[in-house]
């Protein structure tokens, strides 16, 4: 199957994020040994646990909410967290992320779905936190993208027209806050069910767990 996805991915260069949450690491490492290299988790304390258990080039990203005393396990080397979905936690990871000397990628997650479990910014919080005097002192973290959960619904013009929503938002940050900084390029949109929907509309990044890794 990674291979059949890969193939799907190639002409667009969209990037697979494996999820691998509540699968051992024997089966990260059967992806691994097939070539894929970029993993994601949802919680922190599975993802040290890999880390520490799997080989050190693998790149891992932190797809789920995250807590910010929890944010001090990571830092030493996550390579993204894409579910930044509030100023405390972006500050934290500064923080933590200071601590060792390094940049943090994070991605701004937007709540872009119609269920109210989801986590995530509104556009204006969005822009109140870039405009802010306090975000500008920021110095290890940098902002590469957005991300977004749509809808669980079977409703593919809902989904499509969240996903295009999530893609104006890019657009729009881009514009007004990112102009010049080439690192703000990621879209992370798309799961299992919905990724080649996602790639049509604009996704650079798709996390895809249960096509790969089976039911959990």
């Amino acid at each position: 199957m990674l291979d059949t996805i890969l193939q799907q991915l190639a002409p667009t260069q969209t990037k697979l994020i494996a999820v691998s949450k509540t699968h051992p690491p024997e089966r990260v490492l059967e992806l691994y040994r097939q070539g894929q290299r970029i993993f994601g988790e949802n919680r922190v304390q599975e993802l040290v646990a890999k880390y520490e258990a799997l080989p050190k080039d693998i790149e891992w990203h932190l797809i789920g909410h995250l807590q910010t005393n929890k944010i001090k396990h990571i830092a030493p080397f996550v390579a993204c967290i894409q579910s930044v979905d509030s100023w405390k936690v972006l500050e934290e990871v500064d923080r933590q992320a200071g601590k060792h000397g390094r940049s943090i990628d994070c991605l701004l997650q937007f709540h872009i779905a119609e269920e109210e479990t989801k986590f995530g910014f509104d556009l204006a919080e969005a822009m109140d936190l870039l405009q802010s005097p306090a975000f500008r002192q920021l110095q290890n973290v940098r902002i590469t993208g957005v991300m977004g959960m749509a809808t669980f619904t079977e409703d593919l013009v809902q989904v499509r027209r969240e996903f295009r929503q999530l893609r104006s938002i890019f657009d729009g940050l881009r514009a007004l806050f990112f102009q010049n900084q080439p690192a703000f390029r990621e879209i992370s949109m798309g799961m299992s069910g919905d990724y080649l929907l996602a790639v049509e509309e604009g996704s650079t990044m798709v996390r895809i767990g249960t096509l790969l890794f089976g039911e959990r």
